[in-house]
């Protein structure tokens, strides 16, 4: 029956199948060809399939591919459809980049991508190429692409050691986890003789490139990196499908060694026979940890943590599981990771007991693993003389149980000698089998076994006939006892193996519940800050401990010296110093660790697969040794914490990018805009200059040619007041000068400065009588008003009308601006006073600023500008400026004569 169960297919695995070929629905499918280095033939090899594929029926374009002028190369893309690249102007250069949109809009079948790794130029949606093929993907695109072995990110550290050159585009590896991967393998010998041909680069760069990074020995290792890669991966496929359609293994494709540990000081010579066999074999091995009910011992759980940790600086992957049969779960673990040799130690109990509990548990294993070798392994006498030392019997419950155990007992015998009279002796039995149960609440295994044993003795010399002799009396009196004696142990012992596994049961919940509010707590913190300050609340609160968390400086990717302002554990220079130590070297270090073990603190690298973001240390106190399922809680916390980390960083970095190709974009807006805005006054100021020498000149022609200078200085003079009044409001550092002003003389004087922009139109002025004085900074809020202008002159035609009106509504001031134009597509509406955004089809002229003053001078008033759609054609702009009181002006008392 329980053979059955374990076959049963597994919901998660079930759920995993259903959620996977529901996502693989709707997205298309990744295939990288992927090779050593360039020149192995990756681009030919995508363009044969791709004309496979087109041959075959099936839509495909050419998103972007590289030829490098190889004409067999050129060849394969004949037939195929061509997506036109985008052009992109970066800093006087025009690159070409593929077209997202256009094959989004294109919608093809397959898409050939060429170089994943590349980087885009400043100004595309997306800052890498690799995110581009997720976008396609996600839209149900299939995509074929290449990529070179030293741009997968966990591999970029070490091919750069190998190579000693700089990598600087990567490939996150969940990217290749996705793909299907088609290896295009090449010799060193024929690439060196294809690069000599120049069939790779130009023969100048082929022979610098044969003394650098084409080296023989260089390409050899990368050969050996990408097919280990391309194995890997193909036996991760194979691992996964087996998981998921729960196929009972192992399929011998491969060798996978599994390593059974324990708290028992035997499994170090384990753990090592397998890391020695496991490297003569060139194979992955793996150490499992069987959780039971049972309660580890101080020094049992001091020795599993040890092995553990040997079991990981020795390269084996950990898996612990929680199982009450630990055959079962061994198993259960080999064949979920597909293993074909499950290593296990010799029978060597340490009493009669034990041997035959650990025959037992070998005999199962050799006759349930199925196609798994066993390997069986003992230990060299010298190291089994040395551990037997070590080796003392240390009791799962304490002395106190016990004695509290044979008081009960006493307690019991005594209660029934006094009611012996009224009842039988069966009824005595049934009180001390009450007693059994309710004492098995209460104490460990051992207690049970010796109440069970004392109680059965007890019961037969006490109340049993012959009285107070340990003789019995008949057969049927001897099974009563016997059976007594085992109903008694058999259900004392269930009842304390059920609370054992409630209490495992509990244990584990607040594990999973603590982890579970980490995470929910994290997923709400918005900013590297509230991250961290999560952390501490949470971590301080579930092991009542004193927190501190290290980060790294992003600058120049080292830890801080201090840890985050949220910590709450006072870290001194020492402590710092042990934190350091432990993200230098990847490993716990301080309290309860062999690494600088007198520290205050258990220091935990936060560690993720590109490296350490921090380091988190946490004090206990009044905890004198850390057990296992603590440090591995501990570990738990930290990885979480460390994916959190490195996601806001990674979000920080994409922010800042964005930031970046954002300025970029303004900075070559700005310079297009302003070169062209003040071409033209300082040609015409050229022009007149140039004018003006000429001797025959009238002196009517002069004072034209004198006014059309005045002109193009006055709006070379707007053009710099615009940037250096955009340069204060993005400073922080934008002061008013406030002062009283009446709302006549700021629209008298702004008519008059822009009495020739405005010059032919019909301008209505309408001030509501009786507008109280106003505060403002009046030379700001002319420069804002005078922009309102001449953005209505500049966006309607000539000839139509502009009105201009102030009015009080609910103690504020209105000034509207409004025309008779074409109105404002309702789609830019709200990007009208963003920096430089000219909306589609304006007309020449204006640097995109204007408004984007309007705003700033307002806001920094405490006001608002608004802007609509009128309904019978044209746009209103207002301006809103709370009103301050104005303060009562008292007359000068005047001067009594002096009186002589």
């Amino acid at each position: 029956m329980q053979d059955q169960i374990d076959n049963r297919p597994n919901p998660d695995a079930l759920l995993e199948v259903v959620q996977k070929e529901e996502g693989e629905k709707n997205r298309g499918s990744l295939k990288i060809f992927l090779g050593m280095c360039p020149g192995v033939g990756k681009t030919y090899a995508m363009l044969q399939a791709a004309q496979v594929e087109l041959n075959n029926g099936k839509d495909v374009v050419i998103g972007y591919v590289e030829t490098h002028g190889r004409k067999e190369t050129e060849l394969l893309t004949r037939g195929i459809p061509i997506i036109p690249r985008k052009i992109v102007q970066y800093r006087d250069i025009f690159l070409e980049e593929m077209d997202l949109d256009a094959i989004l809009e294109r919608k093809p079948q397959l898409v050939i991508v060429d170089e994943l790794a590349h980087t885009n130029a400043p100004g595309m949606r997306h800052l890498k190429r690799y995110q581009d093929v997720l976008e396609i993907l996600e839209a149900g695109i299939d995509v074929y692409t290449t990529l070179n072995v030293q741009h997968i990110e966990s591999r970029t550290d070490m091919i750069s050691h190998i190579t000693g050159a700089p990598i600087y585009e990567k490939v996150p590896d969940s990217i290749v986890d996705i793909a299907e991967i088609e290896l295009v393998d090449l010799s060193p010998e024929d690439l060196l003789k294809r690069l000599a041909e120049g069939k790779v680069y130009i023969p100048d760069q082929a022979r610098a490139a044969a003394l650098n990074f084409f080296r023989e020995g260089n390409l050899r290792a990368l050969r050996e990196i990408v097919l280990r890669l391309a194995a890997e991966k193909a036996g991760k496929d194979v691992q996964e499908y087996m998981q998921i359609m729960h196929i009972q293994g192992p399929w011998k494709i491969s060798h996978r060694l599994l390593v059974a540990i324990s708290a028992s000081p035997f499994s170090e010579a384990l753990i090592k026979w397998t890391r020695r066999n496991a490297e003569s074999l060139k194979c992955p091995w793996y150490a499992v940890y069987v959780e039971t009910s049972r309660v580890l011992a101080e020094e049992d759980q001091q020795r599993l943590s040890k092995n553990i940790e040997l079991a990981k600086h020795l390269g084996a992957e950990i898996i612990t599981t929680a199982d009450e049969d630990i055959v079962r779960g061994i198993l259960r673990v080999a064949r979920q990771w597909n293993i074909t040799q499950i290593v296990f130690g010799k029978p060597r109990g340490r009493g009669l007991v034990e041997w035959f509990k650990s025959r037992s548990l070998l005999h199962r294993l050799v006759r349930e693993s199925g196609e798994i070798d066993i390997h069986i392994v003992g230990e060299e006498e010298k190291e089994r003389e040395t551990k037997k030392q070590k080796i003392l019997p240390i009791p799962e419950s304490s002395f106190s149980q016990y004695g509290l155990t044979c008081l009960v007992i006493f307690a019991i015998t005594l209660f029934c000698l006094w009611v012996n009279q009224w009842i039988g002796s069966r009824s005595i039995g049934m009180i001390y089998l009450l007693g059994i149960v309710i004492l098995a609440l209460f104490v460990g295994r051992g207690p049970v076994l010796v109440a069970a044993l004392l109680s059965a003795i007890i019961w037969d010399f006490c109340f049993l006939s012959p009285k107070f002799s340990f003789g019995i009396q008949g057969i049927e009196s001897g099974f009563v006892v016997f059976s007594y004696f085992v109903v008694a142990l058999v259900l004392g012992q269930f009842i304390t193996r059920l609370r054992a596994q409630e209490k495992a049961e509990r244990r584990r919940e607040a594990r999973i519940s603590a982890l579970y509010m980490l995470s929910q707590e994290l997923s709400q913190a918005a900013g590297l800050d509230e991250i961290v300050i999560k952390v501490v609340e949470q971590l301080s609160h579930f092991f009542q401990a004193e927190v501190a968390v290290f980060l790294v400086n992003p600058f120049d990717n080292k830890l801080s010296g201090l840890p985050h302002w949220a910590s709450t554990l006072k870290v001194t220079e020492k402590e710092a110093s042990v934190a350091a130590w432990a993200f230098e070297h990847g490993k716990a270090a301080g309290r309860f660790t062999e690494n600088l073990p007198l520290s205050k603190a258990y220091y935990v690298p936060l560690s993720t697969h590109k490296g350490s973001v921090g380091v988190l240390g946490i004090s206990l106190p009044g905890i004198q040794s850390l057990s296992f399922d603590q440090k591995s809680l501990i570990q738990a916390f930290a990885n979480q914490i460390a994916l959190v980390i490195d996601r806001q960083r990674l979000a920080e970095l994409a922010e800042h990018a964005r930031v970046v190709a954002e300025s970029e974009r303004l900075s070559r807006t700005l310079l297009n805009s302003i070169s062209h805005e003040m071409k033209t006054p300082i040609a015409v100021i050229t022009t007149a200059i140039e004018s003006l020498n000429k001797e025959d000149l009238s002196s009517e022609k002069r004072a034209m040619i004198i006014d059309e200078i005045r002109s193009a200085t006055l709006r070379l003079n707007r053009i710099v007041r615009n940037l250096l009044d955009m340069a204060r409001i993005e400073s922080g550092r934008f002061k008013l000068k406030k002062e009283w002003a009446d709302i006549h003389d700021l629209f008298n004087l702004s008519l008059k400065e822009t009495q020739k922009e405005l010059a032919g139109r019909q301008l209505k002025v309408d001030i509501q009588p009786g507008i109280p004085l106003i505060k403002i900074d009046f030379s700001l809020m002319l420069e804002a008003l005078n922009n309102l202008l001449l953005n209505a002159a500049l966006h309607t035609p000539p000839s139509s009308p502009i009105e201009l009106s102030a009015s009080v509504k609910k103690n504020a001031l209105v000034i509207r601006v409004a025309d008779r134009g074409p109105g404002i597509d309702p789609e830019i509406l709200n990007r009208i006073f963003e920096k430089f955004y000219r909306g589609t089809g304006a007309p020449p002229g204006g640097t995109g600023l204007g408004l984007s003053i309007v705003k700033g001078v307002v806001d920094a008033h405490g006001g608002k500008v608004l802007v609509q759609n009128r309904p019978e054609g044209g746009a209103v702009f207002s301006i809103v400026i709370p009103l301050e009181s104005v303060p009562e002006v008292h007359p000068m008392p005047t001067e009594e004569p002096v009186k002589k």
